[in-house]
């Protein structure tokens, strides 16, 4: 008599399926993000330099907040 064991993982093997998955994720993920930043950096841009400061932020931080690096 014959028996498959379905119980146990084979831990650290990724199949090519998976991989392929991953890559496509990261790029849908990627692509998301440079979105989100492009709409961010248009949105600041369109406010005037006065509602910029009220907001605590200047014409050349505009960027780094839109690219999610800006720290104050």
């Amino acid at each position: 008599m014959a028996a498959f064991d379905t119980t146990r993982t084979t831990y650290g093997a990724t199949s090519a399926v998976s991989k392929i998955g991953s890559y496509f994720g990261t790029l849908v993920s990627s692509v998301v993000a440079w979105r989100d930043a492009a709409v961010t950096r248009k949105a600041l841009n369109a406010l005037t330099d006065r509602e910029l400061e009220d907001i605590g932020l200047m014409r050349s931080d505009v960027d780094n907040v839109a690219s999610s690096h800006f720290i104050r």
